[in-house]
């Protein structure tokens, strides 16, 4: 028995322990904070060669100890680290909640006066063009300054990305039209738009007002007519 026990005692040892000891830690280390841990991590590599050089017979479990120490104040490094990065992180979001609200009304502020002063010269041709109406005879003229003033506008809406929405003559379309009423016209076809109250408007694509029209709606069995005219069932 004491042979044997002596074989067993000489036979080379690896410290198994430590290794995996080791390994979890790393894992660890990687979870946490894979950037902030690499100086870390490099330490403990010269660390763990440094057990591994030793003696088989060296007590493993003291290099255990040796090590659960060195882990404990690589931990310790790493939740101070971990605390100055969230004061960071905590700091730079604070500012951010500040700076934002800020930002976006700066955006709209500045936007507004951008629009307004794309206006400004068809308001200054339209006072033009009253304060000469009293003046001019003819009211061809003054028709024509009016008209000249509301492409000037169309064109304004249109660099801003707003356009007219087509209605007279188009198929009607509840996503751009609304109907405020129908008639019947048989020598066209059904469901075209025939008038239009009000002008629509689109924004970038976008329905921001539908047109308001009259659509034409033909009855499906014309049926015979009374005297005046009349469509019967």
């Amino acid at each position: 028995m004491k042979q044997k026990k002596k074989e067993k005692h000489e036979e080379p040892k690896e410290p198994e322990a430590v290794k995996n000891s080791f390994s979890d830690f790393y894992g660890l280390l990687d979870t946490l904070l894979p950037q902030s841990s690499k100086l870390l991590r490099e330490t403990l590599e010269k660390r763990k060669e440094a057990l591994e050089r030793k003696s088989p017979k060296e007590d493993e479990t003291k290099a255990l100890l040796e090590f659960e120490k060195e882990k404990n104040d690589c931990l310790q490094e790493l939740l101070e680290i971990a605390i100055g990065q969230y004061q960071r992180v905590s700091a730079d979001y604070a500012n951010f909640q500040k700076r934002v609200p800020k930002q976006i009304a700066d955006t709209i502020c500045y936007e507004k006066e951008r629009i307004i002063k794309t206006l400004l010269p068809a308001l200054d041709n339209l006072e033009h063009t009253l304060q000469n109406a009293h003046s001019t005879d003819n009211a061809d003229v003054f028709v024509k300054g009016i008209q000249i003033i509301y492409d000037q506008m169309l064109d304004i809406l249109k660099s801003h990305g707003v356009e007219q929405i087509k209605a007279p003559g188009e198929i009607f379309d509840p996503a751009q039209h609304e109907a405020m009423m129908q008639k019947t016209e048989p020598e066209k076809e059904d469901n075209i738009v025939l008038e239009e109250f009000q002008k629509g408007y689109k924004l970038n694509g976008r329905v921001i007002r539908p047109s308001k029209v009259i659509v034409n709606k033909l009855t499906e069995d014309r049926g015979q007519k009374t005297e005046d005219g009349t469509e019967v069932e």
